[in-house]
């Protein structure tokens, strides 16, 4: 019986399969790597209008973490390969056992999504009202009388600081005027 080229005998694909699992922290790797060539083509690509003074300007540190990112993303490759390995979790009040709450994940996903899209139209105040509150309600409070109350009381106070002290302008939406 005669294989052809493209078929490989199951213990090659098992050996590949188990190398792959043991240099599992290779993903994590390739990740950070693509994070910080994105960083730094983000970086070198950036327009600078303000007048720079002195050595450091806008792209300084996003230079320094994206070359950071490509750092930690070769250095953790080399421990991968010469047999370092993180060690595992241990889960120190998690039952590694039950699977995860993905019921919760996904309604923080469309609290983030809701908050992404309702910035511009509506302003931070009430989308950072509803953020605070949505993520409360996402991870299990269920006062529904108080904490709409304190999520609208945390987005004004963040709006003010944002806005007021501390110079950074976030979108009032239609209650711009009155803030």
């Amino acid at each position: 019986m005669t294989t052809t080229t493209d078929e490989r005998p199951p213990a090659t694909d098992e050996r590949r399969a188990s190398w792959l699992r043991e240099h599992s922290e290779l993903g994590v790797s390739v990740l950070l790597f693509l994070i910080g060539v994105l960083v730094l083509t983000d970086a070198l690509t950036m327009t600078v209008d303000i007048a720079q003074r002195g050595p450091v300007g806008p792209k300084t540190v996003p230079l320094v973490v994206g070359t950071g990112l490509l750092v930690v993303a070769v250095l953790l490759a080399i421990d991968v390969l010469r047999g370092g390995r993180g060690e595992s979790e241990g889960g120190e009040d998690v039952d590694l056992s039950e699977p995860g709450d993905w019921r919760t994940v996904l309604l923080l996903a469309g609290v983030f999504l809701a908050f992404a899209v309702l910035i511009g139209p509506v302003g931070f105040p009430v989308s950072g009202a509803l953020l605070f509150w949505g993520a409360a309600y996402a991870l299990g409070s269920r006062h529904l009388h108080r904490d709409p109350l304190i999520a609208a009381g945390l987005s004004l106070l963040t709006y003010v600081v944002f806005n007021n002290l501390l110079g950074v302008p976030l979108p009032g939406g239609p209650l711009m005027g009155v803030l």
